[in-house]
Formats: C-alpha cells, sequence, structure tokens
C-alpha cells in the first residue's frame, strides 16, 4: 500500500471528496483505509457497559485506499508516492517535491 497510518490525505473521488484528514488504520489485506472525518456513518448501538443508554453513534467507515492521495509535506497539495533506496533502506518519496514521506 501507498499509504499508511498517521499519513495526511486527500480523498479524491466520492462523496467526501476534496476533504483531507489523517489515516487512522491501515487495512492492507483488504486494500482500505479508515481516514479522520470521512466516510461518516450512523452505528445503531443497544446499551452496555461504557454506552448504558445506546443509541445512534457516527463513526468513519472504511474507504478504498485507490480513493486517497497522500498529501505532499512541502507543497500541501495531494501528490502520487514513489519509491527509492535511502541508506540501504526503501523509502517512500513524494513525487512532486522529492520529499522524503518516511520519518
Amino acid at each position: 500500500m501507498h499509504v499508511k497510518k498517521g499519513d495526511k490525505v486527500m480523498v479524491i473521488t466520492g462523496k467526501d471528496k476534496g476533504k483531507t484528514g489523517v489515516i487512522l488504520a491501515a487495512f492492507p489485506k483488504k486494500d482500505r483505509v479508515i481516514v479522520e472525518g470521512v466516510n461518516i456513518v450512523k452505528k445503531h448501538t443497544k446499551p452496555n457497559q461504557e454506552n448504558p443508554q445506546g443509541g445512534i453513534l457516527s463513526q468513519e467507515a472504511a474507504i478504498h485506499v485507490s480513493n486517497v492521495m497522500v498529501i505532499d509535506p512541502k507543497t500541501g497539495e495531494p501528490t502520487r508516492v514513489g519509491y527509492t533506496t535511502e541508506n540501504g533502506k526503501k523509502v517512500r518519496i513524494a513525487k512532486k517535491s522529492g520529499e522524503i514521506l518516511d520519518k
């Protein structure tokens, strides 16, 4: 996957197109990610220990990884991701600016 947990991404298609957020979770086997504040769904919950009242909660649902692009740290625009070796390690780079994405 070209993204990982903690990356700042922009949604490029779908009902939340143009929104940005941080990746909260990534599921590589399913090719899906959960992005903060994107694809909000209503979940009906029964009363339980944490929520004795029960009710309707709003939470983020997973979206396909192809619908997000990493935001370039230098320009602040969405960019494709490339790979290169730095000191014998494979690192991700932003295609637009050449900036290294991995810390």
